[in-house]
């Protein structure tokens, strides 16, 4: 599991693909995405899901073991009628080598207990918060067995709040920053941010994820694919911050971990971690 788990942790990009599409799966994860999820909630009408579940055993079954690494499928919430079978099919798939489910509406660490049961050890959760008792349970659902990262569906969220958010989406950063805070006490990698659905607005999404990763967010959810290199350069460091932070990390050993004075700014503890936090992201 280390390496199927590495993958998704690594992540910066989950580009959704439907499953009634299965010829679609393989592009992506030609697309240079991180993760790729197959959706068998949203994009999936009801009277399509039992194919849409067969559609992804099939193509499941053509990807090589690095691709399946990278692959995972969100199954529709626990309560409805397709739940259950939703997770027979991913624990089929992760006995192929498939890393795991992202588990909408997730609310409750009992559900996800249930779902890591039955995938096995070797099944990766990504549980994706979508409305406010999700957000309560926050703490638990990161703590909750095999959860690797928190997802946020911000869209699902505004709907259950009835709220009406303005472009630079404030109203949603005490939000966020709860993301990163129960990622961080839990031990998580970095959380996943939600959707732009804008997908023909560059700007748009450069703003989205440039505010995602100032508030501590490691990835972000896709929707095209043409969103993948725009979304991983916004999360990279850039030549700049990497020169900066190897000055850093090359001055730091001289010092003694004593404080000290790089480019007339302070260097402490808490600036090394970051200027080795940038390195190791690059």
């Amino acid at each position: 599991m280390p390496s199927v788990q590495g993958a998704i942790a690594r992540a910066t990009t989950f580009l959704f693909v439907p499953a009634t599409r299965p010829e679609r799966i393989a592009k992506a994860l030609a697309s240079g995405a991180g993760a790729v999820v197959v959706d068998l909630e949203d994009a999936v009408a009801p009277d399509d899901k039992a194919a849409a579940r067969t559609a992804l055993l099939s193509a499941v079954q053509g990807l090589e073991p690095g691709e399946r690494a990278r692959l995972l499928v969100r199954t529709n919430a626990a309560g409805t009628p397709w739940h259950a079978d939703d997770v027979a099919a991913v624990a089929a798939c992760v006995a192929q080598g498939l890393a795991g489910a992202m588990v909408a509406k997730a609310e409750s660490a009992g559900v996800l207990q249930a779902v890591a049961n039955a995938l096995g050890p070797e099944g990766l959760l990504v549980p994706l918060v979508e409305s406010n008792a999700g957000l309560d349970a926050l703490d638990t659902l990161a703590r909750a067995p095999q959860v690797v990262r928190l997802a946020f569906g911000h869209l699902d969220f505004q709907v259950d709040l009835g709220m009406e958010c303005g472009p630079d989406e404030a109203e949603l950063l005490p939000v966020r920053l709860a993301f990163a805070r129960a990622s961080r006490r839990a031990g998580l990698a970095a959380p996943v941010d939600g959707v732009t659905t804008a997908t023909d607005d560059l700007p748009r999404l450069q703003q989205d994820t440039a505010r995602s990763r100032r508030l501590g967010f490691g990835g972000k959810l896709c929707i095209h694919p043409a969103q993948v290199a725009p979304v991983q350069a916004a999360f990279a460091p850039g030549p700049e911050e990497l020169a900066w932070a190897a000055r850093v990390l090359e001055a730091a050993p001289a010092h003694g971990g004593a404080v000290f004075r790089l480019d007339g700014r302070m260097v402490d503890a808490p600036v090394l971690a970051l200027a080795a936090r940038l390195v190791a992201r690059a």
